[in-house]
């Protein structure tokens, strides 16, 4: 423990027995957070990764300690009797939403790795959305979840409700609807398991009321309070986070936003060059990550983007360089910093919880944290793999613990944090596997609904599910609703040969007609009809959709 490679002289030697303290601090916390959490999650093999630092890896190795560690943060620090995931490793912390939304997709991860098994891993995830669904809404300031679809930023562990009288969260409502959608993906089967977890996921989504988070304005709003309304919260404008949430709420089949409002965000972006790198500024680097977790960007610039010639996947790729660069250069002369340890990102921090960044500076105090250069590694693995083996290999010892890497550190103040966070756990285990097999990207982008989002925000080459045949359309492209059950309604997607008038109608398996949309329907191009089932019984029906003399029949569940 005390022969680690030091990479500045007599630091590590002088200060050795303060790393000591801080290290037992540690493994104090993280064992008081094993006792509350740990043994309950019904895992097929509960077998704690005991992985401590300080021996060099091969990059698999490394890497899959990095997804196993991350995947038992999610399983172990979720209640087991509702689901709901811990925003941090301590026993009082409330369940984070964005948390929530990484760890639906960390399980899906873990599933494929056969960390869990694929009907326990399902049944927590099941578990977690009946919560969320089942949760009283509405506006009052206690005893509810969320209001209008959209859900509070922190909610109880236990009840499940409203706690620290904390905003209704539009940016951690979309990153918990990134993960129920990356959900209904991944069970795609005709199991009635699977198709339960489709109907959550429908649910959820469509009971998002994205517009009216907009407040009749531009762009959509930060937040909302029961106590004070909007009054305290800006605008969603310029480049951050927020990319997934105006393409899920442009996608929307119930409670879309204008298309205009891209164009609002966007009006806010800044670009610059920094270390030679040229690109699109946001200083911490997680806001270079998060939509990339489920949105493959690259390839399909939108119109800021394809002006400059480059995608957001490039774009954050050239971010991820500045950062490096920053630390390499070092302007504040922090300890430790150089080529291959750096990352900076919101975090803790010496001082509680900050939003470092770089370049330019912002926050910038000498604190280091493992996922701002784990969550990169899809955009630039040449620099990132080098960066955690380092931390691994020579800093292990202080940052390694139960659930990989803790969540900052501070060589400057000689300081460490004891706690790891969902929301900085969550893009390590998804970007990596993004990075190994990009099928997390793959199965997100063949959903209809972000399809949409993009492309009604501009974004060019975006192949929309459902995928056309070989050749040119001659007739109609009917997407399959079943076996998705729906409550309430649902969208039919479809594509056309030719432009005109087009007719959905539904009908009872005694053949008669239930529903009928008349709409308008443009050659070749991804469309969508909500078809409305209230007052329906619930049952299997059919539905046809009619174009120039051609009819496509499909089948639909409604569930009450």
């Amino acid at each position: 423990m005390m022969t680690q490679h030091t990479g500045n002289g007599g630091w590590v030697r002088r200060t050795a027995w303060v790393w000591i303290v801080a290290l037992a601090m540690a493994l104090g916390a993280g064992l008081a957070g094993a006792t509350a959490a740990g043994g309950r999650g019904g895992t097929r093999d509960q077998l704690p990764v005991t992985i401590t630092g300080g021996q060099s890896l091969t990059n698999e190795a490394l890497l899959d300690s990095l997804q196993r560690t991350a995947f038992n943060y999610f399983w172990y620090q979720a209640n087991p009797v509702n689901g709901l995931i811990r925003d941090r490793s301590q026993v009082g912390s409330p369940c984070s939403i964005a948390a929530q939304g990484f760890g639906i997709t960390a399980i899906c991860i873990g599933i494929e790795h056969g960390w869990v098994t694929r009907e326990v891993g399902r049944a927590r995830i099941k578990l977690g959305m009946q919560t969320l669904w089942n949760g009283a809404q509405g506006p009052g300031a206690a005893g509810v979840n969320g209001y209008k679809g959209l859900f509070y930023h922190f909610l109880d562990i236990n009840s499940g409700n409203r706690t620290w009288t904390c905003e209704l969260s539009t940016i951690d409502t979309a990153l918990l609807m990134a993960g129920v959608l990356d959900a209904k993906q991944y069970f795609h089967t005709s199991d009635p398991g699977d198709v339960e977890i489709r109907a959550l996921a429908d649910s959820l989504y469509r009971r998002v009321d994205w517009n009216w988070s907009r407040n009749n304005g531009p762009a959509i709003r930060m937040g909302w309070k029961p106590e004070t309304g909007f009054n305290t919260f800006g605008n969603w404008i310029g480049y951050n986070e927020a990319m997934i949430l105006y393409v899920l709420a442009l996608g929307s089949p119930t409670y879309p936003v204008p298309a205009s409002t891209w164009n609002t965000w966007t009006s806010g972006y800044g670009w610059a060059t920094y270390y030679g790198q040229s690109y699109l500024i946001f200083p911490p680097l997680f806001g270079h990550q998060y939509s990339h977790c489920w949105i493959d960007f690259r390839g399909i610039p939108d119109a800021y983007m394809a002006a400059r010639g480059i995608d957001y996947f490039e774009n954050s790729r050239r971010a991820t360089y500045a950062a490096r660069s920053y630390c390499i250069a070092n302007p504040y002369g922090h300890s430790e910093y150089g080529e291959n340890l750096w990352g900076l990102t919101a975090s803790d921090d010496p001082g509680g919880y900050l939003a470092h960044g770089a370049p330019p500076a912002q926050n910038d105090n000498g604190t280091i944290t493992p996922t701002a250069a784990a969550s990169s590694i899809a955009f630039a693995p040449e620099i990132v793999l080098p960066c955690l083996h380092n931390m691994y290999d020579n800093w292990g010892w202080v940052l390694w613990g139960k659930y990989g890497f803790k969540d900052a550190f501070n060589p400057t103040v000689i300081w460490a944090g004891t706690d790891w966070l969902g929301i900085d756990q969550g893009p390590i285990i998804i970007m990596i596997e993004n990075y190994l097999n990009g099928s997390v990207w793959d199965r997100y982008m063949q959903n209809p609904q972000v399809a949409q989002g993009l492309k009604l925000a501009g974004f060019q080459n975006v192949s929309a599910a459902p995928q056309p045949g070989p050749g040119r359309l001659t007739g109609i492209d009917l997407d399959q609703n079943s076996p998705n059950p729906f409550h309430g309604s649902t969208v039919i997607s479809f594509r056309v040969a030719q432009s005109g008038p087009v007719s959905l109608k539904l009908y009872d398996l005694r053949g008669r007609l239930v529903r009928h949309v008349e709409a308008e329907a443009t050659a070749d191009d991804l469309q969508q009809i909500t078809l409305d089932g209230r007052g329906l019984p619930s049952g299997a029906y059919a539905y046809s959709l009619e174009s120039h003399g051609r009819k496509e029949w499909k089948r639909c569940i409604v569930v009450k």
